[in-house]
């Protein structure tokens, strides 16, 4: 084994997929990438990691609402793209093509070319670490999408794609024998 810098230990565990995020700002729509995405319980509710350095971080904080959309390989260098560029001075929906759907139930709009829409309320935003914690109140899929596999950012400039599934369900489900 080699040492691996302390800084560089975070490309280790890599987070959930990329997704995109959209706020509406009271004024227009904008949208971010963000890797660093977490799953709290087996709720609909998770956290992303965002903070001022965002345009969209104080549409989060005023508005307390936003779509987190999860994009596919194939959509990989859009979302690059929008990662690099910044909302206050860009209509990334106009720049990158991209489709924007009126929500049920919040006022950002979901992302059509996406395989999932996640129309969430903002329930607590944990400054000190910069976490935005979400919980889902609409979900919907494109099932009738051929590309179905995420990508997830490694956090140096790479990204790792979804591969095959296994399933595991029978065997998760199993009950364990008892302690002896």
């Amino acid at each position: 084994m080699q040492a691996l810098e302390l800084n560089k230990a975070f490309t280790l565990i890599e987070p959930g997929p990329v997704v995109l995020v959209t706020t509406h700002d009271g004024k227009k729509d904008n949208i971010m990438s963000i890797s660093w995405t977490m799953v709290m319980d087996f709720t609909p509710i998770f956290a992303i990691t965002t903070g001022e350095w965002n345009h969209s971080y104080a549409a989060l904080r005023k508005h307390r609402e936003c779509v987190v959309a999860i994009p596919t390989v194939d959509l990989l260098d859009t979302v690059v793209g929008i990662g690099t560029c910044a909302g206050a001075d860009t209509d990334k929906f106009a720049r990158f093509k991209l489709t924007p759907v009126q929500a049920k139930l919040v006022k950002p709009p979901l992302i059509k070319e996406c395989l999932a829409n996640l129309e969430c309320k903002v329930i607590d935003i944990i400054e000190k670490h910069s976490i935005v914690v979400l919980e889902a109140v609409a979900a919907c899929i494109d099932s009738e999408r051929k590309e179905k596999r995420t990508v997830h950012a490694v956090g140096d400039g790479t990204f790792i794609v979804d591969g095959r599934q296994i399933d595991r369900k029978k065997m998760m489900a199993a009950k364990l024998p008892p302690e002896v």
